[in-house]
């Protein structure tokens, strides 16, 4: 008995990706400018939020130095323009609420945020697909509604608010995991286990606030699948009950969510936007929030040129995800 390999359209998967890049380049360059414009327009002034309190005593001459060296002194058209020629050899400048050079601060913590979006994206897929189907199986059953109804409570839940109330719960309450942070208090020395722990909680607030989206999509796809005639042949066929959900349910109503990974990225980055901030995670989303309460520039057009990067991956991600499962679809997209 011979196999055959599955063979992988890489050609028009690759023409696609192609295709999104070039269609990304004029996305990014309007999105960065877009930064600098909305900065320009800011009741904020950079220049004070860099001087701190020197700034309330310091001289008008000091100040239009200050501005000076800055370059905020600057047109918006030549800031800018400065800006991305310069991060186009690879120099994003030096961010002025951390001090050092945007790319050391990217560097520096995009490896925290990754490691805590991945667990939570993890925890929000596995969860989601799993209490999909056994929700999926008798539609309307206690379970069915039970996790419904926890699934549209959450939904409606801020991410800050789930983080409060777990941080009451399980740090004040019953004092078994760390608050935030990323290692205990008064620590010099970044541990494994340490690491593991400060992730619980803001892992699993960030994978609770995405968990219904997957959830009620598998949901749905599944039981719509379940519902069809040939999976009730296959029933009357006599085939396991388990093979009939595994083999033909779950794999017609896990269609719907591929395309649901992609469209996700926006909604998980602006949640790790609060958890990050509640939970003290050093991570990529804490900076965005100096960067934007400080106007600070080159760092907030660089993590948002990063931030929509990663919403055009993950839409692509997501087309060719659903190519390969329906033929069909193709990648014509």
């Amino acid at each position: 008995m011979t196999s055959r390999s599955v063979r992988l359209p890489w050609g028009p998967m690759a023409r696609m990706a192609g295709r999104r890049t070039l269609f990304a380049a004029p996305v990014l360059l309007a999105v960065t400018f877009g930064v600098f414009a909305v900065a320009a327009l800011s009741p904020f002034d950079p220049v004070k939020a860099y001087a701190g309190t020197a700034g309330l005593t310091a001289s008008q001459d000091r100040l239009d130095e200050l501005r000076a060296n800055l370059g905020v002194d600057q047109p918006l058209v030549t800031r800018w323009w400065d800006w991305l020629t310069s991060a186009l050899t690879g120099d994003l400048g030096t961010s002025s609420v951390m001090r050092q050079p945007v790319a050391d601060v990217i560097a520096g913590r995009l490896g925290w945020s990754a490691l805590l979006a991945a667990c939570a994206f993890t925890l929000a897929v596995l969860a989601g697909t799993g209490l999909g189907v056994l929700a999926a199986r008798r539609p309307g059953g206690l379970l069915d509604r039970a996790v419904s109804g926890l699934a549209y409570t959450l939904e409606a839940a801020p991410a800050f608010w789930l983080g409060l109330l777990a941080i009451w719960f399980f740090s004040v309450r019953l004092g078994a995991l760390p608050s935030g942070g990323l290692t205990d208090a008064g620590s010099d020395v970044v541990t494994f286990g340490q690491v593991a722990s400060h992730l619980v909680l803001p892992a699993l607030v960030l994978g609770l606030s995405q968990l219904p989206w997957f959830f009620l999509y598998v949901r749905q796809g599944v039981a719509d699948a379940l519902a069809e005639d040939p999976v009730r042949g296959a029933r009357a066929r006599g085939l396991a009950e388990r093979t009939v959900l595994l083999g033909h349910g779950l794999r017609s109503g896990m269609l719907p969510m591929l395309t649901l990974i992609g469209s996700r990225v926006p909604e998980l980055i602006t949640g790790a936007l609060l958890v990050e901030t509640v939970f003290s995670w050093p991570g990529i989303a804490a900076a965005t929030v100096q960067a934007a309460t400080s106007v600070d520039f080159p760092l907030l057009a660089a993590l948002t040129v990063l931030a929509t990067a990663a919403v055009l991956a993950g839409n692509l991600l997501s087309d060719l995800l659903y190519g390969l499962a329906d033929p069909r679809v193709g990648f014509d997209g």
